[in-house]
């Protein structure tokens, strides 16, 4: 314990909170050629290279990663969720926070049904995690068509 005076001499310093995913908190300016620190939920990216990865310990299987650029410049290597993927080297991907526990070293994962990722195919629950439309006419109202302006009149 600090006397008052070692506290006068030198105070305590405050903890710095630890960035749990660097790669959203920074946006590259092409105007001034800097990167800047802006936070962000998403980034978007291109990905390099698609292969997988063997999980940690007690877990056993293939799982699907990607090698992404995001916008501001950074390389990541993001998790692809869910069963099959149509992702290829050059595929454009939208990326989110969000590690895999049993991944060491992936704190990103990419988001489904948005830009080249397609969704999940015969996705029923959750469907919106996975990027999957509501398939089938289960409660769905048909939608009425609207004449054309050139129909319309004739």
């Amino acid at each position: 314990m600090p006397t008052i005076s070692q506290l006068v001499r030198k105070s305590r310093k405050k903890v710095k909170k630890r960035v749990k995913k660097p790669a959203l908190h920074t946006v590259y300016s092409s105007i001034d050629r800097k990167i800047k620190r802006i936070s962000g939920p998403f980034k978007r990216g291109v990905c390099l290279q698609v292969k997988t990865m063997t999980p940690k310990k007690p877990n056993s299987a293939l799982r699907k990663v990607a090698r992404v650029r995001l916008s501001n410049r950074q390389e990541i290597t993001a998790y692809i969720p869910g069963e099959g993927h149509n992702l290829a080297e050059h595929a454009i991907v939208l990326v989110r926070g969000g590690r895999v526990r049993d991944l060491p070293g992936i704190k990103y994962t990419i988001v489904r049904g948005h830009y080249d990722a397609a969704g999940v195919e015969g996705r029923k629950t959750q469907r919106s995690k996975y990027g999957t439309k509501r398939s089938g006419a289960t409660g769905a109202a048909p939608v009425a068509e609207t004449p054309a302006e050139g129909e319309a009149n004739a």
